[in-house]
């Protein structure tokens, strides 16, 4: 009996001692993987980017490589590109002598077996006398470029060579809105129907800012005849909200069966002016249109430019902002993230955008579209602007490596042309 009751002990001891053992060579596994972990993140940073690469620590700078954009090269991101630029063929501006102006194009769409695309057409008898003197302008004499204005539209085969077919949204008496001028449209296409969007003036620009809300029309074909819907089918803000003074640059998208349309609006006068982008949702093109709680949603961008991309939205943010140059995307349309960081950006640009209407949850992204250049005159009393195309590769269907590159190569002329002004010039004479 006691040797059975030795042998038990003896057996429960080798149990212990193998259990301790195994836990011992577990241990040290771990240890020696953990030094080994260690070990590699102590080492430089490595020549070869691997899968593995980005689960090691590392600076900030070097994880938004990984974490923030599509790849960690721009030639790997599809939401980066450069831009091209072309002349357009087939529209007159009489001159150039300031009397005609073209810009703000809407987004291109296709119909009828032809491109389409409106724009602010200023036609008046001398140029713009400009916004400080506002108070000067007439019903023949505009204060700004976007003063005394129709909204006009033209159609190309192949998005070169354009022919205009004449006005599309006229200025309606007064005292409707628009009556001043009707400015800066963008189309939507919803259930058979045409809707153009646009801002109505009911005054020169530049007398108390640039005020107005958003007006629209309807038609059943592209080509017209236009419907206006009377008053604004978006309204300013209240007393006190960001964009009281302004809504800009209406731009309509169809997004869970929705239309969304998105604006710009300056804000914090006086002081440096605040330029933001906002959200105003309605579940037809009729309204009502109700802003989005988190407006603004996008902190930086003069124009309005998006698409839809993926799940989500792309933004174009361009010129104004802490965030301007940049490539934005959007996966709950709301909350916008850089995607990019770019240059020479096209200036209020009009994408042709084939899935902007489809209510996609594939979007597949832009490759051209129509923007403006403001300076076209000789800066001697002739401003207006002109209409050009832009292309670019901010698809999931192209590969252009050609687009992808990361830096413009200018002659000195270009950068010298950008030189410090006679002020400037005057302070460093003075300090020297």
């Amino acid at each position: 009996m006691r040797l059975k009751r030795n042998m038990l002990f003896l057996k429960k001891q080798a149990n212990t001692f193998l259990l301790t053992l195994l836990g011992l060579i577990v241990c040290t596994s771990c240890v020696r993987k953990k030094i080994e972990i260690q070990d590699k993140n102590d080492s430089s940073f490595p020549y070869t980017i691997t899968k593995e690469t980005k689960n090691r620590e590392m600076s900030q700078a070097m994880k938004r490589s990984f974490e923030n954009y599509d790849g960690i090269h721009p030639a790997e991101n599809e939401l980066y590109s450069q831009f091209k630029y072309t002349e357009l063929k087939g529209l007159d501006y009489n001159g150039h002598d300031g009397t005609i102006s073209r810009r703000d194009p809407s987004k291109i769409i296709f119909e009828n077996g032809k491109y389409y695309v409106w724009y602010t057409y200023r036609n008046t008898i001398v140029p713009p006398i400009g916004s400080k003197r506002a108070n000067e302008s007439t019903d023949k004499i505009p204060s700004t470029d976007w003063d005394l204005c129709e909204i006009w539209y033209a159609t190309s085969a192949d998005g070169l060579t354009w022919e205009e077919q004449g006005v599309a949204v006229n200025r309606p008496p007064k005292p409707e809105v628009g009556w001043r001028s009707v400015s800066t449209t963008d189309i939507l296409k919803w259930k058979g129907k045409y809707y153009l969007y646009y801002q109505g003036f009911m005054e020169a620009s530049g007398k108390s800012g640039d005020y107005c809300p958003v007006a629209m029309s309807y038609s059943d074909s592209p080509d017209g005849p236009w419907t206006a819907v009377k008053g604004a089918v978006i309204e300013n803000g209240a007393e006190g909200e960001w964009d009281q003074y302004a809504i800009h640059d209406p731009y309509p998208l169809v997004h869970n069966g929705k239309v969304y349309i998105y604006y710009k609006s300056a804000f914090n006068r006086p002081g440096n002016v605040w330029v933001a982008g906002g959200l105003a949702i309605a579940d037809n093109p009729m309204g009502p249109f109700k802003k989005h709680k988190l407006n603004p949603v996008l902190n930086s961008g003069h124009e309005v430019s998006l698409f839809p991309f993926k799940e989500g939205v792309a933004a174009l943010v361009i010129c104004d902002g802490n965030e301007h140059f940049t490539i934005q995307y959007a996966k709950d349309w709301v909350n916008f993230e850089i995607a990019s960081i770019t240059e020479l950006m096209p200036i209020a640009p009009g994408p042709y955008v084939p899935d902007a209407f489809t209510n996609t949850k594939d979007g597949r992204g832009i490759t051209w579209g129509l923007s403006h250049f403001t300076n076209a005159g000789n800066g001697k009393g002739d401003q207006h602007s002109i209409l050009g195309r832009f292309d670019c590769d901010l698809s999931l269907d192209v590969n252009d490596s050609g687009m992808k590159a990361s830096r413009n190569f200018n002659k000195p002329e270009y950068y010298f042309s950008k030189g410090l002004s006679k002020k400037q010039l005057d302070k460093i004479k003075n300090q020297n």
